[in-house]
């Protein structure tokens, strides 16, 4: 019988006991009712490794659970950087969709008001006008040492016919796909 079964079956043990002892003491006339075994008190070495081995179990527990822990953390935090790069995209399709539509009306409102223009006119006079945005934009950035960029007047109607001539390949691809 090992240490742990000894401390479960204590009562076990109380009985062997009692037994054992009516026998020895009975014939001097002692009669024994019955035997307690209150504690079991093994050798402090005992007690020390079964201590060890306790803690070293509550330890190896213990860290089963903090990976776990970690782990769900981790999901948690791919699902969060996922959902706000989701929103992120929702927001920039917004953006987009408003300056579609900001697009739109500016050219329909200006060709009406300027007559002789086209919207073809009026979307290179935007494109000129975001081209010297982006120009701005470029040398006030303190970050940029050296951009090359093609410039003059030449250089942005081939800008805009390249984006044109892109947006057009691209519907036509569209079109043959359905």
């Amino acid at each position: 019988m090992n240490l742990d079964e000894l401390f479960e079956q204590k009562g076990d043990v109380a009985k062997v006991v009692l037994e054992e002892l009516e026998k020895a003491m009975g014939s001097y006339g002692y009669n024994i009712q019955q035997i307690l075994v209150v504690d079991i008190v093994p050798d402090p070495s005992v007690r020390k490794a079964m201590n060890e081995i306790n803690a070293a179990q509550r330890l190896q527990l213990a860290s089963v659970f903090r990976g776990e822990a970690d782990k769900i953390l981790q999901v948690k935090r791919a699902e969060a950087d996922a959902e706000a790069k989701y929103l992120a995209g929702v927001g920039v399709a917004r953006q987009r969709q408003a300056i579609t539509d900001g697009l739109r009306e500016n050219v329909l409102e200006f060709s009406h008001k300027v007559p002789g223009t086209s919207s073809k006119d009026v979307m290179d006079l935007v494109m000129m006008t975001q081209y010297f945005d982006t120009l701005k934009d470029v040398g006030a950035s303190s970050k940029n040492t050296t951009v090359f960029i093609p410039h003059g007047p030449g250089h942005v109607k081939d800008v805009s016919e390249q984006i044109r001539n892109g947006l057009m390949q691209a519907s036509t691809v569209s079109q043959d796909l359905l």
